[in-house]
């Protein structure tokens, strides 16, 4: 058995020893979502530091823990606060939670975020279908030895965001009247915002957000046979597209700013991408 299983279940038996609800999907809070967990029908909360071996997010404004509960009669797992690569952790715990979801019982990840906009037209407060993601600048969460429990060595990563489930996601924005753009993802580091040569960089590779979350953990879920799909919140226009300095003030500002309508899109989402799991099996 790998390390990196084994620290798997060791967190794994520790949420069981406390909590035995079976989620369906797991939903991880980007900026602005923080309190959006504590709206639906929870039927437990289990915090970090109360699983043996967690890893525990030290940004500000993330709570750290588990909501377990309905979002309408959909059994979910919510990650209220994530935890990053800059903070510090390897990427092999950065992934950790996902996994964890995943193990619990979780057959759909949903991803969300605060991120930069990169995208000719893009605007403050839009949204973004993710289609696709670019890791390259970030450590793989696949690196070292393989866990075979989890997915083969080589994972495929042709479609780690699932078209049928990003159909759903679009159907639900247009029934809405949600305005939905659509694109590609960029991981960095982070902790500090990019250059404006590098977002020029990001924008010919073909991106059109930028962020320091979302691609490991996507590829992580791939890997263990999990279905992805994921939205950005456009919270500020990437440096060299912006005119002003960047804060994390403002981002947060303004993804709690959209964040009525971004949770009336993820709601909706996870209701009808449930019915679309369903009937498939």
């Amino acid at each position: 058995m790998s390390e990196v299983y084994d620290k798997l279940l060791r967190c794994y038996h520790s949420v069981r020893e406390k909590v035995s609800f079976e989620p369906q999907i797991a939903l991880i809070l980007g900026s602005g979502l923080g309190d959006y967990a504590e709206h639906i029908q929870v039927e437990a909360v289990l915090d970090y530091h109360e699983i043996e071996g967690f890893p525990v997010s030290t940004v500000l404004g993330h709570k750290g823990r588990f909501v377990f509960g309905y979002i309408q009669d959909v059994p979910v797992v919510i990650m209220q606060g994530r935890v990053h690569y800059y903070e510090g952790y390897s990427m092999s715990d950065v992934v950790l939670p996902t996994r964890l979801m995943g193990l619990l019982g979780a057959k759909v990840l949903f991803l969300t975020n605060a991120s930069g906009g990169i995208q000719d037209g893009m605007q403050v407060g839009d949204f973004m279908l993710i289609t696709g993601h670019i890791s390259s600048f970030v450590p793989s969460p696949l690196i070292g030895p393989n866990p075979d429990e989890l997915g083969t060595r080589f994972p495929d990563m042709s479609e780690v965001y699932k078209k049928d489930l990003q159909e759903v996601i679009r159907t639900t924005a247009k029934e809405l009247q949600i305005p939905l753009k659509e694109g590609v993802y960029v991981q960095t580091t982070g902790p500090n915002y990019e250059s404006p040569e590098e977002i020029q960089m990001f924008k010919i590779l073909g991106a059109d957000a930028v962020g320091m979350s979302t691609a490991c953990e996507a590829m992580a879920a791939n890997h263990m046979g999990m279905r992805v799909c994921g939205i950005s919140c456009i919270s500020n226009l990437a440096a060299g597209i912006s005119k002003h300095p960047l804060t994390h003030a403002e981002i947060q500002e303004m993804a709690d700013r959209v964040a009525p309508m971004f949770k009336q899109l993820i709601t909706e989402s996870v209701v009808n991408i449930a019915k679309t799991v369903n009937d498939a099996c």
